[in-house]
């Protein structure tokens, strides 16, 4: 299937996605899964040691400072991850969203070195959480929180992970039924909070007092 950017956020929309089979496919396929996976912004919970990390400001994090690289990074393989569903078309389509103000990205850097981040699209009230990379411990799972803090702050109200997977339930992640999500995203979608830039990152312990996060052990 072939598409452009308009067709990729009518997708979300719709409460689709695409992802490819793995990096170098010409082709997507457009998946519309029966149960979905959130962190609701109102249940978070961080782990005791994560939450000092934040608080000690380890990285210095920043929003769109470098939204290439970040996806790129995200599509590589590591590790844990061998393959990847970014193929070179959604980076393309990522990036005229980003272009548009339609996608963000949230990037920790470590003695200026990108080390860690995430990225994904908004429509309305809702974030589509796309994909996220760590270089270093704890980059990603920082990056998340800062993004968190900033949905809050701004008014969002749906932070979607597509899928249920253990490391996000560890934070309050929870899986509902495409009803059930569908009907939160309309109520997202009827709202229009502003993502914002902020050139001037937030400190560590203003992310933990936005979130009000609960810790665990």
């Amino acid at each position: 299937m072939t598409f452009g950017a308009d067709d990729l956020l009518a997708l979300y929309a719709k409460g689709q996605f695409p992802m490819a089979s793995d990096r170098t496919a010409n082709s997507v396929s457009i998946i519309d899964p029966e149960w979905r996976g959130i962190l609701p912004l109102d249940g978070l919970h961080i782990p005791r040691r994560l939450a000092r990390t934040i608080r000690q400001n380890r990285f210095r994090v920043h929003v769109n400072r470098n939204f290439a690289a970040t996806i790129q990074m995200c599509a590589e393989s590591a590790p844990d991850r061998p393959e990847t569903w970014i193929n070179h078309g959604i980076e393309v389509l990522c990036h005229h969203l980003y272009l548009r103000g339609a996608a963000h990205s949230v990037e920790c850097y470590l003695d200026d070195r990108l080390v860690g981040g995430l990225y994904g699209v908004i429509l309305g009230g809702a974030f589509f959480g796309e994909s996220m990379f760590s270089r270093e411990r704890d980059a990603s799972k920082v990056a998340l929180f800062h993004l968190c803090a900033r949905l809050v702050r701004q008014g969002f109200f749906l932070l979607d992970t597509q899928f249920m997977t253990d490391h996000l339930a560890q934070f309050g992640a929870i899986e509902i039924d495409r009803t059930a999500y569908l009907q939160r995203l309309e109520t997202a979608k009827a709202i229009h909070p502003v993502f914002g830039e902020n050139p001037d990152p937030l400190d560590g312990s203003d992310v933990l007092e936005i979130l009000q996060v609960t810790s665990t052990p």
